[in-house]
C-alpha cells in the first residue's frame, strides 16, 4: 500500500513508505492494456521533485557567480535534459564560461539537501505499484545513478523496478532515444511493446525517437 495522504506510514511490499501528503495530478487515466513493459521518467512523472531541483540549480549557479540567470519556464522547458548539458547550454546562452562539471556537482549537493522534499506522485505511484510482478517495468532518467537512487530509496520505491537508467549510462542524453532504447534491452522487450511515461519535452521526444507509447504526465497540482 502507499501513504494514505494523512502522512502516515503504510507498507509496500516488504518496505515501508514513511512521507508527507503525495503531490496530486488530479484524475487521470492510465492503459490497462497494449504494452508489454513500462518506462517511468522520475522526477516530475514519478516524483513531484521539480521544485526542488529548481532550487539547487539556482543555489548552485549563485555559488558559481551566475545568480538569477535560470528562470523557471526555462528550466522547467529543460526538464530531462543532464546537469552537463543543460550548464553548456547556458553557457551559449548568456556567453558564461561556467565549469559545467563544477557545477553540477554543487547542483547534486545542493538538491541532495532538499531530498525530504522530495514526494511521490500520487496517480502515477498507484499505477506503478499496480503493475509490480505483472509486466517488467524500468526507470529512464536524465539524473546521475548516484540521485536518483537516493531519490527512490526517500520515497520507498527502490524495488520496484527491473532496471534504473540513468545518464551515466548513455552517451548521448535527452532528447535523444539512447536512454529509452536502453531500458527497453534490458528489460528484452521491444521498445514499440513499451510504454513510457514522461513530463518533459525533452523526454516526451526521446520516448518518441524510440518508438514507444508516450504518456504526458501534468504537472503536479499546486495545493
Amino acid at each position: 500500500m502507499l501513504s494514505s495522504g494523512d502522512g502516515t506510514c503504510q507498507e509496500a511490499g516488504d518496505r515501508s513508505i514513511c512521507s508527507a501528503v503525495m503531490a496530486s495530478i488530479g484524475p487521470f487515466e492510465f492503459p490497462s492494456s497494449g504494452f508489454e513493459g513500462v518506462v517511468f521518467d522520475c522526477d516530475g512523472t514519478l516524483v513531484d521533485s521539480m521544485p526542488a531541483h529548481f532550487e539547487a540549480w539556482c543555489e548552485a549557479l549563485a555559488i558559481h557567480g551566475a545568480g538569477g540567470i535560470f528562470k523557471e519556464d526555462v528550466f522547467f522547458a529543460m526538464g530531462g535534459r543532464p546537469t552537463l548539458d543543460i550548464v553548456v547550454e547556458l553557457n551559449d546562452t548568456y556567453n558564461l564560461h561556467l565549469n559545467p562539471t563544477a557545477v553540477a556537482l554543487a547542483k547534486r549537493e545542493c538538491f541532495l539537501k532538499r531530498l525530504n522534499q522530495v514526494t511521490l506522485i500520487e496517480e502515477v505511484a498507484a499505477f506503478a505499484e499496480g503493475l509490480r510482478g505483472k509486466v517488467p517495468m524500468a526507470i529512464a532518467t536524465g539524473g546521475s545513478r548516484m540521485v536518483i537512487e537516493k531519490t527512490l530509496k526517500i520515497v520507498g520505491i527502490s524495488d520496484w523496478f527491473d532496471e534504473v537508467v540513468t545518464a551515466d549510462d548513455v552517451v548521448h542524453g535527452k532528447p535523444a532515444p539512447d536512454i529509452f532504447l536502453k531500458a527497453a534491452k534490458l528489460m528484452g522487450l521491444d521498445p514499440t511493446k513499451c510504454l513510457a511515461l514522461e513530463d518533459a519535452p525533452a523526454g516526451i521526444t526521446s520516448a518518441q525517437r524510440a518508438g514507444m507509447q508516450v504518456i504526458a504526465i501534468p504537472c503536479p497540482l499546486v495545493s
